[in-house]
């Protein structure tokens, strides 16, 4: 436990070109100078978090740092009239855990305009169990919901990387608003998992993976949350229904898109990119408000697992490899 002043987090250190990781004991002058202190409860562990554990993508500039891109709490001290002492809340988003230290650490300070008020009916844990990786899945069923997707119109709802955290939550979500979902994973060992949350029917990774013989393949998908990229988003929007559209909400297969303006000039369909990063606060609290009411949260139960500071190094490196299934939280009050 730490004393009085101090606080304990991950902290990532540059050395010799390498990224290394370490729990260390830090005085409070060492955090930002932000309005609102938060005693963190939680926080989790996303693909993005993996890439700065390990020193990947130019995502971090600055060391020392603590990483984390979400976190949850409660609020020890503030100098913003938007919130008090005692009160419940969120981060996700605004770079934090890349530009600014993140949710790896008993104490944050934050801008006051980074955080939302935890939703009703949402535990701290719960919030973490959902995170960027939920929030990004239902601001994609919202935006694919604006532009027309309604249950019961056309055919199913094509989720890939299923087995991940956005896959996973988009799943039981589209499930649970009624939609026919195929789940998409390349793991077997996902088949009965996805079942469970809702998916209708299972398509293999492989199959997506295939280029269509012509610009455009026969039309199989009423909408699609793409968290893969590459030469999947490629196949999937080859396919679509006509004036459907596809949220791409990751680039894990990369960001290189071999297609043509076919699918878009004669089947209408929409290609749109989802970034949570810098969500105006209104839609913020809106998309929260959506997946508080929306998201069936028995589900989280089986997305789930709990993990410790000290795990989240080695989960770092899992997660790149796609050896970690839905969601992680990390019980970050645990070390205080």
């Amino acid at each position: 436990m730490p004393a009085p002043g101090s606080f304990t987090a991950l902290v990532l250190e540059e050395d010799g070109g390498k990224v290394r990781s370490s729990i260390k004991t830090l005085n409070d002058d060492a955090l930002p100078d932000h309005e609102v202190s938060v005693a963190v409860a939680y926080s989790s562990l996303n693909y993005k978090d993996g890439m700065v554990l390990n020193g990947l993508g130019g995502l971090v500039n600055s060391y020392p740092h603590v990483p984390g891109i979400d976190l949850a709490g409660v609020v020890e001290s503030s100098g913003s009239p938007c919130f008090k002492p005692g009160d419940k809340v969120m981060l996700t988003g605004w770079r934090v855990g890349e530009a600014y230290w993140g949710g790896y650490s008993t104490r944050v300070k934050v801008k006051a305009e980074w955080l939302v008020s935890l939703p009703s009916g949402l535990s701290l844990e719960q919030s973490m169990a959902i995170g960027t990786a939920g929030f990004t899945a239902m601001m994609a069923v919202m935006a694919l919901e604006d532009h027309g997707l309604k249950p019961g119109n056309g055919g199913e709802v094509l989720v890939t990387g299923a087995g991940g955290g956005v896959g996973s939550i988009a799943v039981a979500l589209l499930s649970a608003l009624g939609y026919r979902v195929a789940a998409a994973t390349g793991r077997a060992d996902n088949h009965d998992y996805l079942r469970e949350l809702g998916a209708h029917v299972i398509v293999e990774r492989a199959e997506l993976e295939i280029p269509p013989k012509g610009p455009l393949g026969k039309t199989r998908w009423a909408g699609a949350v793409d968290s893969v990229g590459g030469s999947t988003l490629a196949h999937v929007l080859a396919t679509l229904e006509a004036r459907a559209s596809c949220a791409s909400v990751g680039l894990v297969a990369g960001a290189k898109l071999e297609t043509t303006v076919i699918p878009f000039l004669l089947r209408g369909v929409n290609l749109l990119g989802m970034d949570s990063s810098a969500c105006p606060f209104a839609h913020r609290v809106k998309i929260w408000s959506r997946l508080a009411s929306d998201l069936p949260l028995d589900k989280l139960k089986t997305i789930t697992s709990i993990a410790s500071l000290a795990q989240v190094a080695e989960l770092g490196g899992k997660i790149l490899h796609g050896e970690v299934r839905g969601r992680i939280v990390i019980d970050v009050g645990k070390e205080r």
